[in-house]
């Protein structure tokens, strides 16, 4: 399955909570889920009953919508992980975390992940001091990332110290907003992920 490209806003709706997917809409009253905190459809404020089943392919969806990933991806990850040692559901959160263009939203250089997405494809980043335009890229502990020479003149990363999206940078990263960088503490831990997630029942799905 290729990454969702419809309505972002009838994600959040279907899954019952805000995933911050439209970048600085969301922060503001033009959030389609605040102005309709119902599921979409014909059938206004109903949500069907969902089975077993149903509930893990919910949270498994969530965690895939959030990221901003597609199935073979996160099929991917889920393999990785399940590898590691370790809790697997702990594992693949962090191996998601880790990705470059969600390190870059943590810093708050972008108002969402898919628009540090395009900034990463579009080489606004370097890692320890090399370019790299891969979304997809894990970042280690001890890496430095920062915005390259040609991304200081972009405008949105510009702005960025100029808005306040409350996005506040988790404890496993050091960021330097004054010269637009970050450097990786740590990998990151179940407790760095706020997000209101059953990793347990992505498990459970991927066990069937």
């Amino acid at each position: 399955m290729s990454r969702y490209t419809g309505s972002k806003c009838r994600l959040c709706r279907r899954q019952g909570m805000k995933l911050f997917l439209k970048g600085e809409r969301c922060y503001t009253d033009k959030c389609a889920f605040e102005k309709r905190p119902f599921p979409p459809g014909v059938h206004k404020g109903a949500r069907r009953r969902l089975s077993g089943y149903g509930v893990q392919l919910r949270e498994k969806q969530k965690v895939r919508f959030i990221y901003g990933i597609s199935e073979t991806q996160f099929k991917g990850y889920f393999a990785r992980a399940s590898k590691m040692p370790g809790v697997t559901g702990e594992n693949l959160l962090s191996l998601l975390e880790r990705r470059l263009d969600n390190v870059v939203f943590r810093m708050g250089l972008a108002s969402s992940r898919s628009e540090a997405r395009q900034m990463v494809l579009h080489g606004h980043f370097l890692v320890n001091g090399r370019k790299v335009n891969i979304p997809s890229y894990l970042v280690e502990k001890g890496d430095v990332v920062e915005v390259s020479p040609r991304g200081r003149n972009n405008e949105r990363i510009k702005s960025a110290l100029d808005r306040e999206m409350g996005i506040t940078p988790p404890q496993w990263m050091d960021v330097d907003m004054a010269n637009l960088k970050a450097t990786i503490l740590r990998e990151p831990n179940r407790e760095d992920i706020e997000y209101p997630v059953q990793e347990q029942l992505i498990v459970e799905f991927y066990s069937k």
